[in-house]
Order: C-alpha cells, then sequence, then structure tokens
C-alpha cells in the first residue's frame, strides 16, 4: 500500500512538475491522447505483472503486439476475412502463445527468461515474412473495426473503456478468488505452495496465457489506432515498458508482489514521463534511457525495501530467549 501511495504521489508531482513547463499538457486533445496511450501500456503491462507475480517474466510481448497487428491487418485486407473473425484468431493466437511459454518453462522446464527471448525473436522474424517487410494499413476502409483503437465511447477514448473492463476482471480474479491467491503464493515460494497443493504449472502456465492475451489484444488496438502496422518496428521494447511499468507499480521482479491498480499507475507514470518529453522539449532520445533508469531505480528501491524489511524482523528472533533443551531434574533444580 506505501508502494502505491509513493507513487500516486511521483504522479501528481510529474504532472504538476510538467504543467508547470507547458500548461498544453491540461488541453482536451493531450489528455485524450495521453490516456489513450496509457491504456494501451496499462493493458499488456497488466499481463506482464501478472506474470511477473507469479515469478516469471515474458520478454516477447513487443512481438506478440506486432505480430497480431499485422495478421489482423493482412488477414482483413489481403484475404477478405471477416473483423470479427481476424480478431477472434488474434486473440486466440495470443492465448496459444501462451500455453506454449508455460509449456516451455513448467514441462519443459526451461528459463522463463530464454523461452519468452525466443518466441520474441520467432515471431518478429515471421511478422516481417508474413508481409514482405511491407507497411500494412486499412486504409480509408474497416472504421467500425478502427473504432476500437481511435474511437470514443460516451466521450472517453474506447481503449481506456476497454482498460476499466480489463482492470475490474483481473482485479477480481488476482484479488478476490482462491487462484488470484495462489499466484501470490507462488512468486513468495513455489516449492511451498507445491507442498501445499498448488498445481504450480498450472496456475504459471494460466498466468501466461493472461499475458499473450492481453498482449494480442493490445495488438488488435496498436493496428486499428495507427492505422499503420510496420512488421520491424511496431512494438519494439514494448516488453520493457511493461516491465518497468509493472515494476514502478510495485510488482516484485522477484515475484509475490503486486496489484493491478499499482500497475496502471505505473503504466501512467511512463506514459506521462514520455509526453514530458515531448511538451518539454527534451530530445526524444532519452526516452529509453529514462525506461532504463527507471527500471533500474525500481530494482533498487525494491532491493533495499526487502533488505529493511529482513533487519526489522531479524532483532526480534534474536530478542526471543532460547528455550532449554531438557527440563532440569528434580536434585539440579534444588541445587539451584
Amino acid at each position: 500500500m506505501r508502494k502505491l501511495v509513493g507513487m500516486a504521489v511521483l504522479l501528481a508531482v510529474l504532472c504538476v512538475f510538467i504543467y508547470a513547463g507547458n500548461q498544453r499538457f491540461v488541453s482536451s486533445d493531450n489528455l485524450q491522447n495521453l490516456t489513450r496511450h496509457v491504456a494501451f501500456l496499462a493493458i499488456y503491462a497488466i499481463g506482464e505483472g501478472i506474470v511477473i507475480l507469479s515469478g516469471g517474466i515474458e520478454l516477447s510481448v513487443g512481438s506478440v503486439i506486432a505480430f497480431s497487428g499485422v495478421f489482423l491487418v493482412w488477414s482483413v485486407v489481403e484475404r477478405g476475412m471477416s473483423p470479427a473473425a481476424a480478431g477472434t484468431l488474434v486473440i486466440l493466437f495470443g492465448i496459444l502463445i501462451g500455453l506454449w511459454h508455460g509449456f516451455l518453462v513448467t514441462r519443459v522446464r526451461l528459463q522463463p527468461f530464454i523461452a519468452t527471448l525466443c518466441t520474441m525473436l520467432i515471431l518478429r522474424g515471421h511478422a516481417r515474412v508474413l508481409v514482405d517487410e511491407q507497411t500494412m494499413g486499412f486504409g480509408n476502409q474497416f472504421l467500425g473495426l478502427r473504432a476500437l483503437g481511435d474511437g470514443f465511447v460516451l466521450g472517453v477514448p474506447t481503449p481506456v473503456v476497454i482498460l476499466v473492463g480489463v482492470a475490474i476482471v483481473a482485479s477480481f480474479f488476482m484479488h478476490f478468488t482462491v487462484y488470484g491467491r495462489y499466484l501470490y503464493a507462488i512468486g513468495r515460494n513455489p516449492l511451498a505452495a507445491e507442498y501445499s497443493g498448488v498445481k504450480v504449472g498450472r496456475m504459471q502456465t494460466a498466468a501466461y496465457v493472461a499475458c499473450g492475451g492481453l498482449a494480442a489484444l493490445a495488438g488488435i488496438l496498436y493496428a486499428t489506432y495507427t492505422n499503420s502496422v510496420q512488421p520491424a518496428t511496431t512494438g519494439l521494447a514494448y516488453e520493457l515498458y511493461a516491465i518497468a511499468a509493472a515494476v514502478l507499480g510495485g510488482c516484485s521482479l522477484r515475484g509475490g508482489e503486486g496489484t493491478v491498480v499499482g500497475i496502471i499507475v505505473g503504466a501512467a507514470i511512463m506514459r506521462v514521463m514520455t509526453n514530458g518529453i515531448n511538451l518539454l522539449g527534451i530530445a526524444p532520445a532519452w526516452e529509453f534511457a529514462v525506461v532504463g533508469y527507471v527500471i533500474l531505480i525500481g530494482v533498487v528501491a525494491d532491493a533495499l525495501y526487502r533488505q529493511r524489511a529482513a533487519r526489522r524482523v531479524t532483532p526480534r528472533t534474536e530478542s526471543r530467549p532460547e528455550a532449554p533443551a531438557t527440563a532440569p531434574s528434580g536434585a539440579d533444580a534444588e541445587d539451584l
């Protein structure tokens, strides 16, 4: 809770600082654009956060977004598939990627870093081959489909509405179901969770499935918003943004800690920083450096927090009087 409050205060300070430097920060156009991008990032960061919370890591999020966007446009424009069918296939594709990662991590016993890194490279290559490196778009057609990423619902950007739905479902699952508590337990100590009867492999696979499905959903939203998908650059390094947002939002890279609300706050901080870089006239080249610093600060802060918590527990343990190994005999007691 302290982490969440601290990040909310940091977000407020950032907003005030940027507003002081450029008052266009609070213009309606900028706020609509900003909230839309916060929603894009938060949707796939929630999936990344669920995997991190279970003790894993997912490095193929950006490539899943790229392949999903490319496949959606290619299947609808080039193959004449209906948008509903193409969108369903994309979501199923993301779920299958999650199942594949779950299989590699829990059955083949590959490190999550290696398993998802391979998928990242494979999907990026397939996306480029599928459309022969061509930039794909819907043109002026399929306006209904494009409204998913570019439209509004009662004046609210559609991705924000979708994020609210995703956040409600994810929060209920993580905080109000026994399966959510299982994920926290697995993240803290998978061996203890397994001895307690938790199906560790199934729950870890479920975390990767959620991440894959949300990344595919983000791919659909990006493709329909930008109306231009470039297989080599779309979604590039997005996994780093997702990890940074999750860490900023209170997720521990060691697993077992984090909330959905915290991840959304972390995503908002990331996008507000990017928006501030543009509004304050700072060179865009600083963006990646900022992301790296954010991840480093988050990891160091988490390590210091754990060390401090450990120091609080250790003196209590040491101050307890040790119980005698055996009870004194009657003669010994009289001698004393």
